[in-house]
């Protein structure tokens, strides 16, 4: 049994020899700059010495633009050396902070979509499914690549709420579900209309084997959207993707997203999303009572990042509630976001040493 394999027969709970040993969070060889100056050329070897499977943090993404499309490059309005902030060419104005090693360096000031005429202009002009410019220069080298892989790759969706958010704003759209809902269903049903439209084009090369959606709409203490809200405008969009994925064989739809996302499984479980990751421990996730309380819902992640710098001692106490959780199936075990810069290499390390050790030994009890 291969690692694709191992990924969709884990999230679906089929029976497995074991579960695949993935990083999770962070792309191929992604290192802290911090580990560099300490193990120099670690950055260019790290998924091979930790002997990470998959691509990247387990499963792939190809390089085909899901996202608007056709902008220009943008223009600086405003630079000096504490900050820049810059119109970018769809619209979206951003402030930046300089020099800034950590902490806060920037965010979004002005959104592109106010109005149902700011939507149809901003529609009209980037979301084009058939931009040749869509597909990689080298996809026909790629899809024979595809053809003969041994890891999962995802189709990618921008988020139902996700996307419209990154053209709204949280707190526009928030109050945009009352005061424009015609304005918010067309925006989610025109980019997922978009997106199945270009997943057409990949499918017609390709087989895949799960459906990502980059969501992110929860915070610490609940979800930014009501299950009546998600019901009346996420659903739609997300039977339409579960449509999608049954007729071209996909098992998995996978949803990302931080932060409490625990109450959202159960809208997300009947409109046909079929797994959740990463379960952020700190924002009161738990993986055990999430797989217990829904028995169809896949789960990846949910092993506290904070581990990683509390020591050796806090590291085995999060390995073994791995090891428990593997057993009760549906479960691919990892960091629960990416790794803070306060842990050493030698902590991640020794976390990823001790967590393949379990996933080797441990198989899940279906």
């Amino acid at each position: 049994m291969n690692t694709r394999e191992r990924f969709v027969k884990t999230l679906t709970g089929k029976k497995v020899d074991r579960v695949p040993f993935m990083k999770v969070f962070g792309r191929d060889n992604a290192s802290k700059a911090e580990w560099e100056n300490e193990y120099p050329g670690i950055g260019g070897c790290i998924d091979e010495v930790l002997k990470f499977e998959g691509r990247g943090r387990g499963w792939a993404k190809t390089a085909v633009n899901v996202d608007p499309s056709g902008w220009h490059e943008g223009d600086i309005i405003e630079k000096n050396s504490e900050k820049v902030i810059i119109r970018r060419g769809e619209g979206t104005v951003m402030e930046r902070f300089e020099n800034r090693s950590s902490g806060f360096k920037g965010h979004t000031i002005e959104w592109p979509v106010k109005n149902m005429q700011d939507w149809q202009e901003y529609k009209s002009q980037y979301l084009d499914p058939d931009d040749p410019a869509r597909f990689p220069d080298d996809w026909e080298e790629k899809i024979k690549e595809y053809r003969v892989r041994d890891y999962p790759l995802q189709l990618t969706h921008r988020g139902v709420y996700g996307f419209v958010r990154e053209r709204m704003g949280d707190e526009n759209l928030a109050y945009a579900f009352y005061d424009q809902p015609d304005l918010v269903h067309d925006m989610m049903e025109s980019y997922t209309d978009m997106a199945i439209r270009i997943w057409e084009k990949q499918t017609a090369d390709v087989d895949f084997d799960l459906i990502e959606c980059w969501e992110d709409m929860a915070c610490k203490n609940r979800a930014l959207i009501s299950p009546k809200m998600f019901r009346e405008f996420m659903t739609p969009r997300y039977q339409k993707i579960a449509d999608f994925a049954r007729s071209h064989g996909i098992k998995v739809i996978l949803v990302d997203s931080d932060g409490y996302i625990e109450d959202l499984a159960e809208v997300m479980l009947e409109a046909g999303v079929t797994a959740m990751y990463p379960f952020e421990v700190l924002a009161g996730n738990d993986v055990g009572r999430a797989l217990d309380r829904y028995p169809g819902l896949g789960c990846i992640g949910g092993l506290a990042k904070e581990c990683m710098y509390e020591g050796r001692a806090s590291i085995d106490e999060e390995i073994e509630k791995a090891r428990r959780l593997i057993k009760k199936g549906r479960y691919i075990p990892g960091p629960d976001h990416f790794v803070l810069n306060l842990a050493s290499f030698e902590n991640y390390r020794y976390f990823m040493e001790r967590l393949r050790e379990v996933v080797m030994t441990t198989t899940p009890e279906v």
